[in-house]
């Protein structure tokens, strides 16, 4: 065999090569299921939020400044702290779990403030407290439990839920897992992830709008991901449009996990005066 035969015969042997292994990746990619590979992609995701760290954080305060808008246009600014903390058992109501409780405080003097737990919520100002209606409370639940961070943080043992995958694709500029996430409740979010950094870059939901009676599109933006302690990854902004308009912007200067927060802090204080106007 001449010299160009032989380098042919191996060029040829390389290529065919080549295409078995192209073959034999496709088969293996095939096999995939849309669910197992939205499984993989989420475990990516927890791992890179902080894995372990990230499914035992406890306390989590957030500081910085939320903006709130009407028609695209900025009504509303206050410094802002909030205080979450999550409960290691989980409350039971309606056949499911809620293992979250949240104090939301606003002003330089922090001297207002929302208190949200499963069951009860109250708004203290200087002329007291008072308990917020039903739909409030309601309505924190519902946004936690479209939450993809709390979900992954504490839903993921819950029976009916499940995965699937819509593939990649290029959004924002970012290269992207698209996951749908649904629960037994019907309750479905889809959550597009950076297949690069596997954090979450924004999420939708569609959700029934209190005032217009009317299905309306929630999408929220993840951005400015950084060490928020204890080696959890958490966005330090966060930007929320409902039908493609944007209604709610937080900058975070400072996110701390893993602080002692008493449970105090989620209750009313001792002689609290009460007011319902």
């Amino acid at each position: 065999m001449t010299a160009r035969a032989s380098s042919a015969r191996s060029a040829l042997l390389t290529r065919r090569h080549f295409a078995l292994s192209l073959a034999a990746t496709a088969t293996l990619c095939g096999a995939e299921t849309s669910g197992e590979r939205a499984r993989r992609a989420i475990e990516k995701t927890i791992d890179a939020l902080g894995g372990d760290a990230f499914r035992n954080m406890r306390t989590r305060v957030e500081t910085g400044r939320a903006y709130s808008f009407y028609r695209e246009q900025i009504n509303g600014l206050s410094i802002a702290r909030l205080y979450t903390k999550y409960l290691p058992d989980p409350e039971k109501r309606a056949g499911e779990q809620f293992g979250m409780m949240q104090r939301q405080v606003l002003g330089k003097k922090q001297d207002d403030a929302i208190i949200l737990t499963a069951a009860e919520g109250w708004e203290i100002t200087y002329r007291g407290a008072k308990a917020l209606p039903a739909e409030r409370i309601a309505q924190f639940r519902e946004t936690a439990l479209h939450d993809i961070f709390y979900t992954l943080r504490c839903r993921m043992q819950e029976p009916g839920l499940d995965f699937d995958s819509r593939g990649a694709d290029v959004v924002e500029n970012q290269p992207v897992e698209i996951i749908d996430v649904y629960d037994a409740q019907h309750r479905k979010v889809t959550v597009w992830i950076n297949s690069t950094t596997w954090l979450p870059v924004k999420q939708s939901f569609q959700k029934t709008d209190a005032v217009l009676k009317d299905r309306v599109e929630e999408v929220t933006r993840f951005t400015k991901y950084r060490d928020a302690g204890e080696g959890v990854m958490w966005p330090h902004a966060l930007e929320r449009s409902r039908d493609g308009e944007k209604i709610f912007v937080m900058y975070s200067d400072q996110v701390a996990v893993g602080k002692p927060l008493d449970d105090a802090l989620f209750r009313l204080p001792p002689g609290a005066k009460m007011w319902t106007k």
